[in-house]
């Protein structure tokens, strides 16, 4: 990326604050970003950071090589209609607002008729905010090749990258990363409960709990086999974790995950039509 490229956060928010801190000093220095946000108190934050921070646009987004829309799927209309005056032809835009599809805002930002297509649309998830996030990422026909390393050099600051080819896939992607980490979580607290009922304190099941997924995370990662030999090879017949896997096949918990994931790419097709009303 180059370290003379400017670049806007339209929302200064908890994706925009990891964005900038991985990119900041190593990627971009502090005064070649501009910062967009309503609240004064988050725009002083940007301005300690070394940032120049607006409460709306103006001459400084224009220019600005690179837009970058961090806002609530609900603000987000608003915020491009407000942002459209000063677009000039070599501006990427980049969208992490979930739920609106790509077509949408390029709409939104573009002349009746002609929508904006210098346009990534992204779906990052939160473990961002530690620097260990996924993103999928999906480009408009208008994006050069440039411009899709720009996209992915900034969201590889905050962790990994995988590129797919329409709303649709990432759609799939808000099912299985984007919401994934919930997913997650609600497993974890599971754990951490069930621990307590069978006698352990907090401390205990947390550290447990927590090592146990981490470390489960990595072997998965790390080795070739894949998840199903890696679950077999702890499951010793009439053992322990085969009693506890019955339980879950009983329950088809291969089915409610499935179940949830589909329920999750749905919901987001709703959104985007209720968003684009």
């Amino acid at each position: 990326m180059n370290p003379e490229l400017k670049l806007s956060f339209i929302g200064g928010g908890n994706m925009a604050t990891a964005l900038a801190a991985g990119l900041i000093g190593k990627r971009c220095a502090a005064q070649d970003v501009h910062v967009i946000d309503p609240t004064e108190a988050v725009l002083e934050q940007w301005r300690e950071k070394g940032a120049t921070a607006a409460p709306a646009p103006g001459e400084q987004l224009a220019a600005c090589r690179v837009w970058v829309f961090a806002v609530k799927p609900q603000h987000l209309k608003t915020a491009a209609q407000a942002c459209r005056p000063f677009l000039r032809p070599d501006t990427l835009v980049i969208s992490i607002a979930a739920g609106i599809p790509s077509g949408t805002l390029a709409r939104w930002l573009g002349e009746p008729g002609r929508p904006w297509q210098r346009l990534v649309r992204c779906m990052p998830n939160t473990p961002a905010l530690v620097g260990a996030g996924i993103t999928g990422l999906m480009a408009l026909p208008g994006v050069s090749e440039d411009d899709r390393a720009v996209a992915q050099q900034m969201l590889r600051a905050v962790g990994e990258t995988v590129w797919v080819d329409d709303d649709a896939a990432l759609d799939a992607v808000t099912a299985l990363s984007g919401s994934g980490p919930a997913y997650v979580f609600l497993f974890l607290e599971a754990l951490l409960q069930g621990g307590k009922d069978l006698g352990l304190n907090g401390e205990q099941a947390r550290k447990l709990a927590l090592a146990t997924l981490s470390g489960a995370t990595q072997l998965a990662a790390l080795s070739p086999e894949s998840p199903a030999t890696l679950r077999e090879r702890v499951t010793s017949k009439g053992g322990t974790t085969a009693a506890a896997l019955a339980v879950f096949q009983q329950r088809d918990f291969a089915g409610i995950v499935r179940q949830a994931m589909v329920a999750a790419r749905d919901r987001a097709a709703e959104l985007a039509r209720e968003l684009d009303a």
